[in-house]
Protein backbone atom coordinates (compact mmCIF):
# COMPACT_ATOMS: atom_id res chain seq x y z
CA UNK A 1 0.00 0.00 0.00
CA UNK A 2 2.87 2.38 0.73
CA UNK A 3 4.27 1.92 -2.80
CA UNK A 4 0.84 2.58 -4.21
CA UNK A 5 0.44 5.74 -2.13
CA UNK A 6 3.84 6.95 -3.28
CA UNK A 7 2.96 6.31 -6.93
CA UNK A 8 -0.44 7.97 -6.53
CA UNK A 9 1.29 11.03 -5.11
CA UNK A 10 3.72 11.11 -8.04
CA UNK A 11 0.79 10.90 -10.46
CA UNK A 12 -1.33 13.39 -8.52
CA UNK A 13 -4.08 10.81 -8.00
CA UNK A 14 -6.30 10.83 -4.92
CA UNK A 15 -5.85 7.74 -2.76
CA UNK A 16 -7.46 6.92 0.56
CA UNK A 17 -6.45 4.28 3.06
CA UNK A 18 -7.61 1.15 1.24
CA UNK A 19 -7.97 -1.71 3.72
CA UNK A 20 -10.19 -4.15 1.81
CA UNK A 21 -10.40 -5.51 -1.68
CA UNK A 22 -13.62 -6.37 -3.45
CA UNK A 23 -14.57 -8.54 -6.38
CA UNK A 24 -14.44 -6.25 -9.43
CA UNK A 25 -16.06 -8.59 -11.92
CA UNK A 26 -19.42 -6.78 -12.14
CA UNK A 27 -17.60 -3.43 -12.38
CA UNK A 28 -15.62 -4.81 -15.32
CA UNK A 29 -18.78 -5.98 -17.04
CA UNK A 30 -20.52 -2.66 -16.44
CA UNK A 31 -17.38 -0.89 -17.68
CA UNK A 32 -17.75 -2.65 -21.03
CA UNK A 33 -21.30 -1.35 -21.26
CA UNK A 34 -20.12 2.16 -20.33
CA UNK A 35 -17.47 1.99 -23.08
CA UNK A 36 -20.16 1.03 -25.58
CA UNK A 37 -22.08 4.14 -24.48
CA UNK A 38 -18.97 6.33 -24.85
CA UNK A 39 -18.87 6.89 -21.08
CA UNK A 40 -16.14 4.37 -20.29
CA UNK A 41 -13.59 6.87 -19.03
CA UNK A 42 -16.15 8.65 -16.84
CA UNK A 43 -17.32 5.33 -15.39
CA UNK A 44 -13.75 4.14 -14.76
CA UNK A 45 -12.95 7.39 -12.95
CA UNK A 46 -16.10 7.06 -10.83
CA UNK A 47 -15.19 3.47 -9.90
CA UNK A 48 -11.58 4.46 -9.14
CA UNK A 49 -12.68 7.24 -6.80
CA UNK A 50 -15.34 5.09 -5.16
CA UNK A 51 -12.87 2.32 -4.38
CA UNK A 52 -9.54 4.05 -3.90
CA UNK A 53 -10.73 7.30 -2.31
CA UNK A 54 -14.01 6.50 -0.52
CA UNK A 55 -13.44 2.74 0.03
CA UNK A 56 -16.90 1.82 -1.32
CA UNK A 57 -17.72 -1.81 -2.01
CA UNK A 58 -17.75 -1.88 -5.81
CA UNK A 59 -19.05 -5.45 -5.90
CA UNK A 60 -22.54 -4.31 -4.86
CA UNK A 61 -24.87 -3.74 -7.85
CA UNK A 62 -26.64 -0.68 -6.34
CA UNK A 63 -23.24 0.95 -5.70
CA UNK A 64 -22.28 0.30 -9.33
CA UNK A 65 -25.61 1.68 -10.52
CA UNK A 66 -24.93 4.87 -8.58
CA UNK A 67 -21.48 5.13 -10.14
CA UNK A 68 -23.03 4.64 -13.57
CA UNK A 69 -25.38 7.51 -12.79
CA UNK A 70 -22.43 9.67 -11.72
CA UNK A 71 -20.81 8.87 -15.07
CA UNK A 72 -23.84 10.13 -17.01
CA UNK A 73 -25.48 6.75 -17.56
CA UNK A 74 -28.83 5.36 -16.46
CA UNK A 75 -28.61 3.72 -13.05
CA UNK A 76 -31.70 1.61 -13.71
CA UNK A 77 -30.30 0.45 -17.04
CA UNK A 78 -27.02 -0.37 -15.30
CA UNK A 79 -28.90 -2.64 -12.89
CA UNK A 80 -30.56 -4.38 -15.85
CA UNK A 81 -27.16 -4.91 -17.50
CA UNK A 82 -25.77 -6.35 -14.27
CA UNK A 83 -28.80 -8.59 -13.72
CA UNK A 84 -28.62 -9.95 -17.28
CA UNK A 85 -24.82 -10.29 -17.08
CA UNK A 86 -24.95 -8.89 -20.62
CA UNK A 87 -21.19 -8.29 -20.86
CA UNK A 88 -20.00 -11.48 -19.16
CA UNK A 89 -18.66 -13.01 -22.36
CA UNK A 90 -16.87 -9.80 -23.39
CA UNK A 91 -15.03 -9.70 -20.07
CA UNK A 92 -14.29 -13.45 -20.34
CA UNK A 93 -12.64 -12.73 -23.71
CA UNK A 94 -10.58 -9.92 -22.15
CA UNK A 95 -9.40 -12.22 -19.37
CA UNK A 96 -8.54 -14.96 -21.86
CA UNK A 97 -6.50 -12.49 -23.91
CA UNK A 98 -4.72 -11.31 -20.77
CA UNK A 99 -3.81 -14.88 -19.85
CA UNK A 100 -2.49 -15.44 -23.37
CA UNK A 101 -0.31 -12.34 -23.05
CA UNK A 102 0.81 -13.48 -19.57
CA UNK A 103 -0.43 -10.29 -17.93
CA UNK A 104 -0.02 -10.64 -14.18
CA UNK A 105 -0.54 -7.05 -12.98
CA UNK A 106 -2.50 -3.97 -13.89
CA UNK A 107 -1.76 -1.82 -15.60
CA UNK A 108 0.44 -3.54 -18.16
CA UNK A 109 1.33 -1.61 -21.32
CA UNK A 110 2.41 -3.21 -24.61
CA UNK A 111 4.12 -1.55 -27.57
CA UNK A 112 5.82 -3.51 -30.36
CA UNK A 113 6.37 -6.61 -28.25
CA UNK A 114 7.71 -4.68 -25.25
CA UNK A 115 5.88 -4.46 -21.96
CA UNK A 116 5.84 -2.07 -19.05
CA UNK A 117 4.17 -3.19 -15.83
CA UNK A 118 2.62 -1.07 -13.12
CA UNK A 119 1.71 2.57 -12.59
CA UNK A 120 4.61 4.62 -13.89
CA UNK A 121 5.75 8.20 -13.86
CA UNK A 122 5.25 10.33 -16.96
CA UNK A 123 9.02 10.29 -17.59
CA UNK A 124 9.10 6.48 -17.40
CA UNK A 125 6.14 6.23 -19.77
CA UNK A 126 7.80 8.58 -22.26
CA UNK A 127 11.01 6.56 -22.11
CA UNK A 128 9.08 3.34 -22.68
CA UNK A 129 7.15 4.78 -25.63
CA UNK A 130 10.29 6.23 -27.24
CA UNK A 131 12.31 3.06 -26.81
CA UNK A 132 9.50 0.77 -27.95
CA UNK A 133 8.74 2.94 -30.97
CA UNK A 134 12.31 3.06 -32.26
Amino acid sequence: MERMKRKAGELNLPLGNVTRSYNTRLAQELGKWAEERHRGEAFQRAVFEAYFVRQENISIPRVLAGLAGAAGLSGSEALEIIEARAFREAVDRDWERSRGLEVQAAPTFFINGRRLVGAQSLDRMRHFINKASS
